[in-house]
């Protein structure tokens, strides 16, 4: 039988090896769309999980080389994966074609006009508003996002219109599978510690990322930020290439004038083609306006009208761990935010703290990686000295084995010594009654990092209403 149009013929019944993650759960979900016959597995029941079965997928629960169906035409695989995986192994003693990712991702963009939005920070949140204000306009875009924008299961879809807007991954090089139209780079930071050893690599691989946008295309890029100013100054000559920078420079193409925060939205008023534009955004915070910005950009370069765009943009109400209000009890409330990076983490308190003035604010910080740790730690514990208190929990390890020497104890003495309140609470269930014995009205909870602390927001609530 032949795929269905639109399924490459090796993804026609695909089993995904982590199906729940943020980026196999969309691929998985887009090709259910499309029809194919989905199957895969996952460590634990989620509501990611769930919704994939919604959409018809098979998942089990657990790894085992008997979950491979005997009809599985290829098995998707992420850089998480280890070798020794039962699955994988099943897989390649069947001959089966063992598909990164970031190749399946790049097979579906095929006979799309692909928008690719990379950078160290801020891509899940500009590509859920491009997705989002895209959609608002009825140009029904295909997309794939690194987090839920409003629902489990809705970090993906299959749209009917041209545009395939996808978040690009640089942590492991996969970005430089995708060959896309217009190219964001929101900006360029030292991070993946276990893959990058210095900034020129960092560099390297981005200026690769670039030299795969199609010929006539464009890339949109920060003028603010120091490393994609590096960035711009090697690629900017390229023959074949349209480069538009934007922010607050007074370079930029496409000049940010204002900011103004409006309690938890802002106004932002820029300057293109010699018009000035005014839009709301409608989530806290200048970076999250910056993000708006290159979407807008993005968005124009596309050949969508800037002044539709911009209303649209209006649209986008956040996407989930993004300074998410998971609810208020006690005259307390709590946000969820996925910072894990120094640069992050500031931003996002900064946000909080401007949005919220007269309120303590009192964070929850998970750390995560132990390579990050040992690299950032000390300027992790220098973000937290913004917050009035924190508690810091044990690294989360994510995919990582225990590196001698590196603990939480690190970011703990860094916050102290940048004057901050510090709680260490390396048992992750008492966290809820710690909190609460911290937490007074009016308070702001905000419960941060990467792995599963994302877990005690509601738990924390639950204990603040008892």
């Amino acid at each position: 039988m032949a795929p269905a149009p639109g399924i490459p013929a090796t993804m026609d019944r695909p089993h995904f090896v982590g199906i729940g993650g943020a980026g196999m759960s969309g691929i998985a979900k887009i090709l259910a769309q499309r029809g194919a016959r989905v199957a895969g597995s996952d460590a634990r029941e989620s509501a990611t999980v769930q919704a994939l079965r919604d959409f018809g997928a098979t998942v089990h629960i657990g790894h085992a080389a008997g979950n491979l169906a005997p009809d599985a035409t290829a098995v998707i695989v992420s850089s998480a994966i280890r070798e020794d995986n039962p699955e994988l192994a099943a897989a390649r003693e069947r001959g089966l074609p063992v598909v990164h990712r970031s190749d399946a991702l790049a097979a579906l963009m095929t006979d799309t006009r692909p928008l690719a939005v990379a950078g160290t920070h801020g891509k899940t949140t500009t590509t859920s508003m491009l997705a989002v204000a895209l959609s608002t306009l009825g140009l029904d875009p295909s997309y794939a996002i690194g987090g839920d924008l409003d629902a489990p299961g809705s970090n993906a879809r299959h749209g009917a219109g041209e545009i395939f807007v996808a978040e690009a991954d640089e942590s492991d090089r996969s970005f430089h599978r995708y060959a896309p139209e217009v190219a964001v780079v929101l900006n360029v930071e030292l991070d993946h510690h276990a893959n990058y050893a210095s900034m020129d690599e960092i560099h390297d691989s981005f200026e690769v990322f670039v030299g795969r946008v199609r010929r006539g295309g464009t890339l949109v890029i920060s003028a603010d930020h120091p490393g994609a100013r590096e960035l711009t100054s090697r690629v900017r000559d390229r023959d074949g290439l349209t480069t538009v920078t934007y922010g607050l420079a007074e370079d930029a193409d496409l000049r940010v004038l204002a900011i103004t925060p409006r309690g938890l939205t802002s106004e932002v008023t820029v300057l293109l083609d010699g018009r000035e534009l005014t839009f709301t955004v409608s989530v806290p915070g200048r970076h999250y306006a910056l993000n708006a910005v290159a979407a807008l950009a993005a968005g124009v370069a596309l050949g969508v009208p800037a002044a539709d765009l911009a209303t649209a943009l209006g649209s986008y109400t956040g996407v989930k761990r993004r300074l998410q209000l998971k609810g208020e009890a006690g005259g307390v409330q709590v946000i969820d935010s996925y910072a894990h990076h120094p640069t992050e983490m500031t931003a996002d308190l900064e946000a909080i703290t401007q949005a919220a003035v007269g309120s303590r604010v009192l964070v929850v910080f998970q750390p995560h990686l132990y390579s990050r740790t040992r690299e950032l730690g000390v300027e992790m514990g220098q973000a937290l000295a913004l917050a009035d208190a924190c508690v810091v929990l044990d690294i989360y390890p994510a995919r990582e084995d225990p590196i001698p020497g590196v603990t939480s104890a690190m970011i703990i003495d860094a916050a102290r010594d940048a004057g901050a309140d510090v709680t260490a609470e390396p048992d992750k269930d008492a966290v809820p009654e710690v909190v609460c014995g911290m937490a007074k009205p009016g308070d702001l909870v905000l419960t941060m990092g990467a792995g599963d602390v994302t877990e005690l927001g509601p738990r924390i609530l639950a204990r603040l209403e008892s």
